[in-house]
Parts: structure tokens; sequence; C-alpha cells
């Protein structure tokens, strides 16, 4: 199991993101939080790698590097919130199947992603990484997971409570990687100041309850929440628990036109 020294923490302007190997030999989670001052926007993207021999790694890995060339050639401005979203999968999967002739294992990864921009919050996810979008302690949406377990659920044949400890909880019906390209699914919401958002591999959702989640992003300082987040999570998982992928986020006030403009006239 992790030890403090060994999580791996980024911030950004009103998010923090973080992983923690747990008790696995390997790190698969990846993730990654990035802003634009100037044009008030955030992005963040976490993904959960699967398969041996450094499949996982790498499809999470590629995940990260397609979000990151897309927002480096700033395709969120060009294209409505939920289609960037939808690029932005697309082209994290394209980029696994091409990383698949490095290992011999075939490499698969699930992906959620928030985009705030304007006061508005748009999400995507394939697999059964979370998010969550909490207003206070209350809890206002969280993802539907692309597992057998969840189907199970639906169908009445096992209850909420027990869904995170069935045993084809890790069975996915969708993920990045595939044959075929993925089935991404979209959230919306309009956003009020002190909104908080929770990325999630599945490593923390399966420890860390909801009300547990919403505490930590009403906490001070969202660094200390996420390290605090992280080790509780590490701490249930014990010697054999998932790695562990978290990002917090809480809303920003939209920027008005006058400060849109000083931050463009602005010397960097």
């Amino acid at each position: 199991m992790d030890t403090d020294g060994e999580f791996d923490i980024r911030e950004a302007p009103g998010m923090a993101g973080g992983r923690a190997r747990g008790g696995r030999p390997s790190q698969q989670d990846d993730l990654i939080c990035l802003h634009d001052a100037r044009e008030s926007t955030s992005l963040m993207v976490l993904a959960d790698g699967m398969g041996g021999d450094g499949a996982g790694e790498l499809a999470s890995g590629g995940v990260i590097h397609a979000a990151r060339e897309l927002w480096d050639e700033r395709v969120w401005r060009e294209q409505p919130g939920a289609l960037f979203l939808e690029t932005l999968c697309q082209a994290a999967h394209a980029e696994i199947r091409r990383r698949n002739a490095w290992v011999a294992a075939e490499p698969h990864s699930t992906v959620v992603t928030l985009l705030l921009r304007d006061g508005q919050a748009y999400w995507a996810h394939v697999g059964d990484s979370r998010l969550y979008h909490f207003r206070g302690r209350r809890c206002l949406s969280v993802t539907r997971d692309h597992s057998l377990a969840r189907l199970k659920l639906d169908r009445g044949e096992i209850r909420e409570v027990d869904l995170a400890h069935d045993p084809d909880q890790h069975v996915l019906l969708r993920g990045l990687g595939g044959s075929e390209p993925p089935e991404v699914e979209h959230g919306y919401a309009v956003v009020r100041p002190g909104d908080g958002f929770a990325l999630c591999s599945d490593g923390i959702w399966e420890t860390l309850g909801r009300s547990e989640l919403a505490g930590l992003l009403r906490a001070p300082d969202l660094f200390d929440a996420l390290h605090h987040g992280l080790a509780l999570g590490a701490e249930r998982g014990g010697e054999t628990g998932d790695n562990l992928g978290l990002i917090l986020a809480r809303s920003r006030r939209p920027a008005s036109w006058l400060g849109r403009l000083a931050g463009r006239l602005s010397i960097t």
C-alpha cells in the first residue's frame, strides 16, 4: 500500500487531482488537470487502464496524451463542450488502438472527463470511472457505470449498497481501445458558485461514500482534502487494494467581459 510520500498530486486553479498505487504492483490510473485563465476554462480527465504486461499503464497514458494534445491545439475553443468531449474520447480510443502494437496484451481504459466553461459543466464517460456533482451536501447526479454489475442492479438482481463488491463490477460493457469505436455517455449542468465535482476511479468510489466525497469538496483546502481522500482510500483498500485516482473541483464564478479583456491584454 502506498505511503503518504508516494501520492502523485497535481493542482490547478479550482481543482486538485491525485493518484496512489494502493496495493497494486503498478499504477494503471492516470489523470490530468488543465486550466486556461484567459478563457476561464478548465478540463479534467481521469483514466483507469486495463490489461497485463504494462498494457493498463499504456492505455491510461494514451488517454492523457490525447487529452493534452487536443488541449494544446485549443480544439476546445472551436467546438461546443459536448462535441469537444466526444472528440476527446474518440481520439483517446484511437491513441490506445495505435499503442496496441507496443505490448502483447490488448490495452483498454475507462475515461471520465469534465469541462467547465462559461458557468456550464459538460462531462462524458466510458466504463466505470465516475463523476459526482454536488451542491453542498447534496449529490445532484452521478454517472452510470457501464458494467455488468450495474446492469444487474437495473434488473433488480442486486442492491445498490452491494454494487461495489459484486463480482461482476469489474466486467465492463464499454471501454476505450476495443475493436469498435466507443459509445460515449454525456452529461450537462448549469453550474452555481460553490458546486463541486469529484472524478473517481473505482478504487476511490468503492472505498469512499458519497457523503465523504461531498465532505472533501467542502474542505477549506482542496489539496489537503485530496491527500486525505487518497490516504483514506488506500487504508481501506488494504494490501490488495486497487489503484486510486481522484480529481476534486469547485466551480469558479464566470469572469466578466471586463475581466476577460484584461486577461487577454495581460503580458505573460
